[in-house]
Parts: C-alpha cells; sequence; structure tokens
C-alpha cells in the first residue's frame, strides 16, 4: 500500500510497450484485487471494534444507571432512617463529635510524632545513597514517606476548611523539609526510571520489582484521586456525604508520568550521540543506531516480566521509542544543513528499520507514525531533481562558454583544440563527458536504481537537446552567409573549421576505438550506468542509445553538408548563376570549382576525422551535381540546337570525372560516378526529339522514382522548341505512371 503510483505515461512511453497493456492489465487487476481485499478485512476489523465499543458503552450506561438507583435508594432510607429513630438529630451531633474528636487526635499524635519518622526517612535515605546500585530501603522510604505526605494534605485540607488563613502559612513551614525529602525521593526515582535498561543488563531485576511496584501503587493513588475529583464534580451533594472515604492521597502526585518521561530521558542522549556520529559520516546510520534495537530487545527479553503485565511495557516502551525515531529523523530531514549524502540514507533506512521491528514482533503498520512520514518518494525525487539541477547548471555554463568561444573565433586557431591524431575539435566536450560521469557517480552514491535511472533519462534528454542547441548554432551563422548578411568573410573560413570540429566531436562520441581498446564516449557512459539500472530500464536505454548514436551521425553529416554549401554559397557565390548561359560556353568554371574543391580536400583531409574524409568527398560531389542540375533555373538559361551545349555538358563531366578517377579511395570514386550518371537522362530531356520527350520522360521516373516534376518543367522550359503541348503531354505521362518507392536518389534532392 506504501508503494508509490506508478504512471501510464512512466510504462507506456514507446510504441514497443503496447506490447505490454495486456501484462499491465493483468497486474493491475492483481493490485487491485489485493487492495480490494485488504479495504474488506479492514472495514471489518473497524466494524468489530466499533461494535465493541458501542456494547462496552452501552454496559457502562447501564452500570452508571443501577449506581444511581442504588445511591437514590441509600439516600432515601437514610431519610426515612433518621425521621424513624428517636432523637436522632442527637445521636449524629455526639457521633460527629466523637469522630471530630478521634480526627482531632489521630491529627495531634500524627504531628508529634512526624518529625521523628521524617529523620527515620532521611537515614533511610542517607544509607540509600550510599548504596545506589541496590537502594535497599527504598519501599521502606516510599511507604513511610506516602504516610507523610497524607498526613500533610489531611491537614492542609483541615486548615483550608477553617476560618484563620494565618494557620496556612505556620503548617507549610512546618512540613518544608518534608518536600526537601520528597524531592530527593524523586530525583532517584527519576535516575531508576533513566537507568532501568542498564539496569536490566547488569541483571539488578530486584530494584526494577520495587521500582515498578512504587510506579503501580502511585498509579493506583493518582486513579483514585482523579475518580474522587471527578465524582465531588459531578455529584456534589452526594460526594459531600461520604467525605469520610478521601483519606490519602488528596493530589495527583504524576509518578506515572515519571516513568514515561525517564523513558525518553534514556533515548534522548543517545539519539544526540547518533546524530552527531551520522552527520560526520553517513555511511554509520545503521551502526549508531545499533543501541535503539538493543534497548528494546532488552526490554523485551529482561523487563516484560519485572512489570505489571496491565502496562504492556514493552508495546509501551516501543510506542516511545519509535515516536523518539520519527522525530530524530524527521528533524534531520528538515534541516537545512542535510546534505544530500544524509537524505539518501535516511530514505534507505525505513526498509531496514521496519525488517528489524519485525523480528521484535512489530509490524509496520502497528507502528504509527511512519518512521519519516512515508517521504521517501519525496526526498529521492527531491535528490534526483537536485543533481539533475547540478547537470543543468553545469550544461548550460559549457554552452554558455562555447558560445564564447565560437562568437570570438577570429583568432588564431578558432578557438579549437586539437586531440592526438590532429583532429579539429571543440574544447569543452571532454569536459562535459567527465561532467556526466561525475554527476551518474553522485547519483549511484544513492545506491537506488530508480534514482539513477531518472538522471541518465535527464542526461538523455540533454544530450538531445546539445544536438538541437549546436545545429542551431551553427545554422543561424551559417544563415548570415547565405542570406547575404556578412559583408566581412572574415570569420568564415573559422565557420567552416568549427563545422569540422564539431563533426569529428559526434564522431568522438559514437566512434569505437577497438584496434586500441578505448571505448567512444557514449559507450563509455553506457558501461558505466548498465550496472547501475534495472534491466527493464536497460531494454529502454538501448533504444535512447541507438537514437543519440544516430543523432551524433547526423549532426556530423550535417555540419558536412553545411560546409559544403557553404562552399558553394560564398566561393562559387558568381560561377553558379552562369551555368547553362551563354556565358558558360566560354567560361571555365567547372575546372575552377574542381580545383577548389581540392584544395578543401587537401587542407582538412590531415584535420577531419578519418571516417569523414570520404563523406565528405561524396557529399561535396553530391551537392556539385545538385546545383549543376538545378542550374537549369538560371536567368537567361537556354540549350539552342545551334549551341555546343552536348560538348559543354561532356567537357564539365570529363573535369569532374577526372577529379572523381583520382580519388585515392576507387571505391567512392566508383559510387560518385554512378551517382553522376543521372546527367544522361538529363542529356537526353534536352537532346531527344519532341515527340520522345514522354517516353525519356517516363524512362527517367522509373530509373529515378523521386523525379520532381517540376524541376523537369524547368529542364523541357529550356528547349528551343519548348511548348505548353510538350509539357502537358508529360504531365499526362506522369499521372498515368506508377512507380516504386524505394530508397531516397540524388534526383529527391534537386526540387
Amino acid at each position: 500500500m506504501d508503494v508509490p503510483p506508478v504512471k501510464l505515461s512512466e510504462l507506456l512511453r514507446h510504441p514497443d510497450d503496447l506490447d505490454k497493456i495486456s501484462a499491465l492489465k493483468a497486474e493491475f487487476a492483481r493490485k487491485k484485487e489485493a487492495v480490494d481485499s485488504q479495504l474488506r478485512s479492514g472495514l471489518r476489523e473497524q466494524l468489530e471494534t466499533t461494535q465493541a465499543g458501542m456494547n462496552g458503552l452501552s454496559d457502562g450506561q447501564k452500570t452508571v444507571q443501577q449506581i444511581k438507583e442504588e445511591m437514590m435508594k441509600i439516600d432515601k432510607i437514610c431519610s426515612e432512617s433518621q425521621n424513624m429513630i428517636t432523637d436522632f438529630a442527637t445521636i449524629n451531633l455526639v457521633s460527629q463529635a466523637h469522630r471530630n474528636f478521634g480526627a482531632v487526635e489521630t491529627m495531634r499524635k500524627n504531628l508529634e510524632t512526624f518529625n521523628d519518622r521524617l529523620s527515620d526517612i532521611q537515614e533511610m535515605m542517607r544509607l540509600d545513597g550510599d548504596d545506589l546500585e541496590s537502594m535497599p530501603n527504598l519501599l521502606g522510604i516510599h511507604y513511610e514517606l506516602t504516610q507523610l505526605r497524607n498526613i500533610r494534605d489531611d491537614a492542609m485540607e483541615q486548615i483550608q476548611r477553617g476560618d484563620d488563613p494565618s494557620l496556612q502559612s505556620t503548617l507549610e513551614d512546618y512540613f518544608r523539609q518534608l518536600d526537601e525529602v520528597i524531592a530527593v525521593f524523586d530525583e532517584r526515582i527519576e535516575l531508576i526510571a533513566r537507568s532501568l535498561v542498564a539496569l536490566v543488563q547488569v541483571e539488578n531485576t530486584s530494584l526494577v520489582v520495587r521500582f515498578a511496584l512504587i510506579i503501580e501503587a502511585e498509579e493506583k493513588s493518582d486513579q483514585r484521586v482523579l475518580a474522587l475529583q471527578e465524582a465531588l464534580k459531578d455529584h456534589k451533594e452526594i460526594a459531600t456525604r461520604f467525605q469520610s472515604i478521601t483519606d490519602g492521597a488528596k493530589t495527583v502526585r504524576g509518578y506515572k508520568d515519571k516513568f514515561l518521561t525517564g523513558i525518553k530521558e534514556i533515548a534522548r542522549p543517545k539519539f544526540e550521540k547518533s546524530r552527531g556520529e551520522f552527520m560526520e559520516d553517513p555511511g554509520v546510520l545503521e551502526k549508531c543506531l545499533k543501541w535503539y534495537f538493543n534497548d528494546l530487545n532488552t526490554v523485551k527479553l529482561g523487563m516484560q516480566q519485572l512489570m505489571p503485565k496491565k502496562w504492556k511495557i514493552f508495546r509501551t516502551w516501543t510506542d516511545i521509542y519509535h515516536n523518539l525515531m520519527h522525530d530524530f529523523l524527521v528533524d534531520i530531514i528538515d534541516d537545512p544543513q542535510t546534505s544530500s549524502s544524509h537524505t539518501l540514507e535516511i530514505v534507505g533506512w525505513p526498509e531496514k528499520y521496519y525488517v528489524k521491528m519485525n523480528r521484535l514482533g512489530f509490524k509496520q503498520e502497528e507502528l504509527i507514525p511512519h518512521v519519516i512520514d512515508n517521504r521517501e518518494t519525496e526526498l529521492v525525487r527531491d535528490f534526483r531533481s537536485l543533481i539533475i539541477k547540478f547537470l543543468d547548471e553545469w550544461i548550460d555554463r559549457i554552452y554558455a562558454q562555447e558560445q564564447k568561444d565560437f562568437e570570438g573565433r577570429n583568432v588564431e586557431g578558432g578557438n579549437l583544440d586539437t586531440d592526438e591524431y590532429g583532429y579539429f575539435r571543440n574544447k569543452n566536450l571532454i569536459d562535459l563527458w567527465r561532467m556526466l560521469r561525475e554527476q551518474l557517480d553522485a547519483a549511484a552514491n544513492s545506491k537506488r536504481a530508480d534514482v539513477v535511472e531518472g538522471v541518465v533519462d535527464a542526461m538523455f534528454q540533454r544530450l538531445r537537446q546539445r544536438q538541437q542547441s549546436w545545429q542551431k548554432m551553427l545554422e543561424d551563422e551559417a544563415a548570415r552567409y547565405e542570406n547575404d548578411k556578412v559583408v566581412d568573410l572574415e570569420g568564415f573560413p573559422a565557420l567552416e573549421d568549427w563545422l569540422v570540429a564539431t563533426a569529428n566531436d559526434q564522431i568522438a562520441c559514437i566512434d569505437d576505438n577497438e584496434d586500441e581498446g578505448r571505448l567512444a564516449y557514449l559507450s563509455d557512459f553506457k558501461k558505466k550506468f548498465s550496472g547501475l539500472v534495472t534491466p527493464q530500464y536497460m531494454d529502454r536505454a538501448e533504444n535512447e542509445i541507438a537514437a543519440l548514436r544516430d543523432g551524433y551521425v547526423d549532426l556530423s553529416t550535417w555540419c558536412i553538408t553545411k560546409f559544403a554549401q557553404l562552399v558553394f554559397t560564398v566561393d562559387f557565390k558568381t560561377v553558379m548563376p552562369d551555368f547553362f548561359t551563354p556565358k558558360w560556353y566560354t567560361s571555365t568554371a567547372m575546372a575552377r570549382m574542381v580545383a577548389t574543391f581540392e584544395e578543401y580536400v587537401s587542407d582538412y583531409r590531415q584535420v577531419l576525422h578519418h571516417s569523414l574524409v570520404d563523406i565528405f568527398i561524396e557529399i561535396f560531389a553530391d551537392e556539385l551535381l545538385v546545383r549543376y542540375l538545378s542550374s537549369v533555373r538560371n536567368k537567361g538559361a537556354k540549350f539552342r540546337r545551334t549551341d555546343p551545349f552536348r560538348d559543354k555538358i561532356f567537357d564539365d563531366l570529363r573535369t569532374a570525372f577526372e577529379f572523381f578517377n583520382s580519388l585515392p579511395n576507387p571505391d567512392v570514386g566508383n559510387a560518385i560516378k554512378e551517382t553522376w550518371r543521372v546527367t544522361e537522362p538529363f542529356l537526353e530531356l534536352l537532346t531527344v526529339e519532341k515527340e520522345a520527350v514522354p517516353d525519356t520522360f517516363e524512362a527517367f521516373k522509373r530509373t529515378y522514382w523521386d523525379l520532381q516534376i517540376s524541376w523537369v518543367e524547368a529542364v523541357l522550359k529550356t528547349r528551343e522548341d519548348f511548348g505548353r503541348d510538350m509539357l502537358g503531354e508529360v504531365k499526362r505521362r506522369a499521372a498515368s505512371l506508377e512507380v516504386v518507392r524505394g530508397v531516397e536518389t540524388i534526383m529527391g534532392k534537386i526540387k
């Protein structure tokens, strides 16, 4: 019943979790049945308890009514007897005088012997003071002291009934020495109360039994006084006729309360000592509270038979100790000076505590309140939130520094580092992963899988956000160059360096070096937390790791792609608009672009991660092809039959293919050339007879399923013989075609 509720949103986070619905439904049905059973059992017990209470109240009412009727009968008989006896008033007066005389005689004798009896008590107390471990005269002292206290109370009551208040101060002075003796006796009673556990442990059972007899006698006296006070308050007229039965104590002396307070005093200094040890070293909580269970075990095994059964001393003692334990733990939890380490130790304590208490014979539901008020979930959430707060603060500081470095990149080195392989790297990536490991260690210190899992979830989220933030930062800066918002290109080379460094960073996060036996950051992170979480969580974590890995690959590819796009936007800005226009025929634009690209490859080959070099070349080749084919939209682009556009296209392709053939990796060159084969159907669209255009388009479309009709229209418009009927035929053919969708081709990038 104390298990915190689990939200369905936490159980069904992924589409695959839908397969668990049947099992979850069965599990919730089972839990519901268990809860219903407990509720029925609890309701039945409450009904039985309520019925028993109502029966008790009914019986009590009947008894009170019977007593009332009997008292009325006695009063009636008394009244009738007074009328039946001749001279009853005179006889009653003489009887009262005789009783008063006896009472005065008794009081006189008690007052005359009072000091001698008090001296005897003082002597016994002196002897006990020399033997505090045994106190052989304890019962005798209590008996005599009780007699003297009753004498004092009776005398003071008689004086208070009189008309001369001055006599009260005289009696108070006379009894002052008694008060001093009582104070010493009370101190010894409190001393014994505070030492009960130690007395049982050293087997000084005699003193414990005598102490219990005294407390029991005082408890009965207090109950009698309270009952009499209640009777005098509720039935004054009848009670005044029975004042003769009020001999003995006149006030509540509270020795039972002193006893219960003594139990608290036994534990209080021990709790204070335990708190000091715990605050110095959170790991010793169980050790420093060992005395707690030893005390209770001592009471269970050695004290129960020494105390009256009606006290239920073990139950009483346990209730007092349990409340002190509750206050001890809650006070530490609420203390602003308490560290998270202390809080986590306390979170794990209730489970151990209730196991130990169960061994002593107490179930968890019998111990009220809960030892930390069922705050485990709250404390775990707070601790987890604290780690995540530190995590966010670190990530924010790191990202702020990265932004600062990026903005100030126009310095030598571009505010970048190089790794042991000479690859460009950002300065803060190592700090980021080190910080993640440290926060993971902090979560692991909790020894709770739910804490670690919550922190790891937050780390997954922050790492995804970091990928997005980096892409946005670079994209925003690149957009300034793409939209001609930057006049000075001083920061452009550094931007290219940062794109390369960022791409390298992503690969460093996922590239495990098997030859050197070194794990990448992400794999090392997974290895570190995998032993700290549950197998069920690990299944879900695998999906998160895979998503992060894909994200690193995507961001790395995006950086290289953006690099290539910026080269065309900035370096080839003045060249690209001339393609397929009259200027194109006399220019060597393709040769100059390929030469520029060769320079880029040569410059960045040593600082770009080796696994990205071929990708860099492929992306640039694809971007060149996309830009080349998209040039049909250039202003003034036109292919006339009299122009040597075929030869010029062949010349451009030859220049590009010569570069592709010179690549160190022939597989890359062959793959690029295969992609560039798309120029063949492009050239056919330009050169075939007008009547064959629809068939050429269909062949093109079947080979490249994602061929865009808008681009085909732009190509056809560059033909000298373009007409609306030609475009209409192509569109009708496109509408009638059914092509099989496959993987994206290069034509999917050309709009």
